[in-house]
This record gives C-alpha cells, structure tokens and sequence, in this order.
C-alpha cells in the first residue's frame, strides 16, 4: 500500500515555516492526491505526491514556478513545497477550487449547459492565460480537460495542475501530454512538449468547448472498431485530417457519431472557422504556423462581442460581416427558431471593432483604450434604459473622465460626464479620451 499522509497529519510548509493539518481529501488522479489543509486558520489545498512522481526534478521545478509566480490570478500556482515529519515525500500548497467551477467534461456530458457568451468568454480568458505563460518563458506541456475549470454562469476560468508547467523548451520531467489533445508531432514521438504544442492542445480545447466536437475525429473515427493507443496516434499524430478541410473531404463528420460538429460549425463567423481551419490544416504539421494566443485572444474578444439575441425566441446569435455580404445585408436566420434576425443598435470603435449593443452589452478596458489589458473586470461602459422612458436607450459612461457626443445632425457636441449616457441614436460619434466610436442602428 502506498504510504501517504492522511487526516490529521502535520505539514511543513517550507517557504514560509508555518504549519498545517490535514483535513480531508479532495480527490486523486494519476500523481498524487489532494488534500484540504488548514493553514493558520485558512483553507488551502495541498497536492502530495505518489513515491514515484516526488522526484528531484519535479522538487526543482515547483521551486522555479514558486519563484517566478502565476502568470496571472486565474492559475491556482504553487505557492510553497510542503514536507512531512510522519511521511517521506513531499508535495505543494495552493488556493482551494470553489465549488462553482465546473470541468468542460461536464458541459460534454451536459450537466451544464453555459451560454455562448460564457463559453467564448472562457476561450478568451484561456487565450489570455496562455500567452501570459508562454511570455514568461514556460510551456504547460498538458493542456487537457482535466485542468481547466470554468464558472458556467460568469465565464470565470481557472486553471489547475500548474506543477507539470516548465520552462519552454527544457525538456524535464515524464509528462508527455494527453491523448487526444498532443500535438501530432508530441504523438509521432518527434517532439517534446513546448510552447508550440501548446497552442496546438489549447485549439482542441476551444474547439471542444466551441463545437463539442474533436477537430479530428470524423468519418474515419467512426469506423474503427477499437479506439486504442495505436488508433489514436494514427488519427491524431501519423494521418490527422481536419474535419472541415477544405481542400480534403475524407474525414468529415460523421451524422450519426458527430452531429455537433455539423450543428455548431455553420453557426460561428468566419474569423473563428478561419483560424481553426489554419490550425488544423497548414498547423498540423507546421508548428510555427499554428495561431498564437494573442491573435485567439483578439478574435474570441471579437467574437464575444458580436452576440446578439433573437427578437422572438431569445437564442444568442452571431454578428458576422462576411455573412452580411452574401445575403444583401441581412443578419439571416435565428439558429434556434428559423425567425428572422433583427441586428440592434451597435457601435464600431476605431473604424474597425464592432460592439452589438444589447440590453446586457457592457464596454471594458480593451473597448475603450487598445493599449489596456483584456478582462472583464471592470466595466467602463454599459447599456443602460432611460429612467422615466422605457423606450429609450443609452450607452452610460461608468468611468472617471467626461465623454464628447456628436449629434450627427447639426455636429453639435455635447459632453457626457460620469454617470450619464449617450442617447442610443444611429449616426452619433462618441468621443472616450483615447479611442473614438460610432453608433449605427
């Protein structure tokens, strides 16, 4: 039997010299297990580690991770290695998971069923995530359904498991990746996990959480008898085709065993089809050729933004300008009820980025000033109903600094101090301080 602490153990907490105590387990999975410890008085989860994982190259890189610090507050990053007088062995110290974060396996099965403005909003913030580790100089090495967990009522992400994180390109430690979201060259055994397989796994993860629906299991998935180790790496590392090649139509969904591929594909603007199609055709065996983060991050943003509802049934929809062009300016179709769609008013910033402004549109940092970080945090904008009329609409300024309004009228100006709105009207020009807008109706 493995001898590992247990409840009501003592822990040492190394960089700190405190004490803990075990409290109960969480959970365990293939290296160790998880514990809740109290610390002081607080609640913290401690990962230990099974005898064989609790290696000297493992100790070496929780100590670099501990060192340099999360990337950012949606890492639940090692904060300190932990030993135990009782137990040989050793294991790390990090914030508890809240109860609230759900893992994509459920939205899978359908335990969850997160709106599209949620799920792009996860995209987003993973997408942002990931750049802000790979700027740091490391690579995750194992991006999978098993580490990431995602609020399926705000979209707020967390990331877990950060202990297999290393510097980019280092090569230490036996974690390879996980089947199904390797990178091809990582299942050919060509490769080791790196800041390019990692984009190339973070894809198949946005693609599960977009599509539901694996990139590259179509027609040819659906007629292997067995899906064992040596069928996974012909279809994921030896002979992957794209679902949606377009050049190569041999591994498309297969209706009865992939249904929501085809459901969900149609349903997204061409920007995102775009940039799944580049990852998953000249990607595949290009690593320099996959999307970067940044770019992701910028087009989920987009994304998110062109959401709008449907007048009759409610449904969420996307904006897509491509899509305008081939229907003589129409929005189409509602995807749910077959009504057709009816665009509300919207603003485009900066001659470019088009913000749907619906009842619940709110505007933040990376709206408003191109130079600030992307969150959602704080809101610096939203859409707001005129107090006493019920009929009218605003875009209320939530920031510190007055707005400048132009009536496209007579170009009369107005300012729009904090607290107030500008009038929903289709032609006025809203000045922010850095970056201008355009309302349209």
């Amino acid at each position: 039997m493995i001898n590992l602490i247990k409840k009501g153990d003592e822990i040492q907490i190394i960089q700190t010299g405190q004490t803990g105590r075990i409290k109960s387990e969480i959970g365990s999975g293939g290296q160790g297990v998880v514990y809740r410890v109290d610390i002081g008085g607080s609640e913290m989860a401690l990962k230990w580690y099974f005898p064989e994982y609790a290696t000297r190259t493992q100790w070496e890189m929780l100590e670099k991770a501990i060192e340099i610090g999360a990337p950012n507050e949606r890492f639940l990053w090692p904060l300190s290695l932990v030993k135990s007088n009782s137990t040989p062995g050793f294991g790390y110290i990090m914030a508890l998971r809240p109860d609230r974060f759900k893992s994509p396996v459920d939205l899978i099965a359908r335990y969850i069923d997160p709106t599209f403005r949620v799920l792009v909003k996860v995209c987003m913030l993973l997408s942002d995530s990931y750049l802000n580790l790979h700027s740091k100089g490391f690579c995750y090495r194992d991006i999978n359904f098993g580490n990431i967990f995602f609020d399926p009522g705000s979209g707020e992400v967390l990331i877990c498991d950060n202990d297999n994180v290393d510097i980019d390109n280092q090569g230490r430690g036996g974690i390879m990746g996980t089947p199904g979201f390797m990178a091809p060259e990582i299942e050919r055994m060509e490769s080791r996990p790196n800041s390019d397989t990692d984009r190339f796994s973070l894809a198949i993860l946005m693609f599960w959480l977009l599509l539901v629906s694996h990139p590259l299991d179509g027609l040819r998935e659906s007629k292997i008898i067995i899906k064992d180790r040596d069928a996974m790496q012909l279809l994921y590392g030896f002979e992957p085709v794209f679902i949606f090649d377009p050049k190569d139509t041999s591994n498309r969904p297969d209706p009865a065993w992939h249904p929501n591929a085809l459901i969900y594909w149609p349903l997204y603007p061409q920007l995102i089809r775009d940039l799944f199609t580049k990852v998953f055709t000249i990607g595949l065996n290009n690593p320099k050729e996959r999307v970067r983060e940044s770019e992701w991050r910028s087009a989920m943003a987009t994304l998110f933004d062109s959401i709008f509802y449907c007048r009759n049934c409610s449904s969420q929809n996307f904006y897509d300008v491509e899509k305008l062009r081939t229907i003589n300016g129409k929005p189409g179709m509602c995807y749910s009820c077959q009504h057709e769609l009816v665009l509300p008013f919207r603003i485009m910033l900066e001659q470019k980025d088009i913000v749907m402004l619906n009842a619940d549109t709110a505007l933040y940092h990376h709206h408003l000033d191109p130079s600030r970080k992307y969150d959602y945090e704080q809101k610096l904008a939203e859409v707001s109903r005129h107090p006493t009329n019920p009929d009218l609409w605003g875009l209320k300024n939530l920031t510190q600094e007055k707005w400048v309004a132009t009536n496209p009228a007579d170009g009369a100006m107005t300012d729009v101090p904090p607290g107030k709105s500008v009038p929903l009207v289709s032609g006025v020009k809203v000045h922010f301080g850095k970056s201008e807008g355009l309302i349209r109706g």
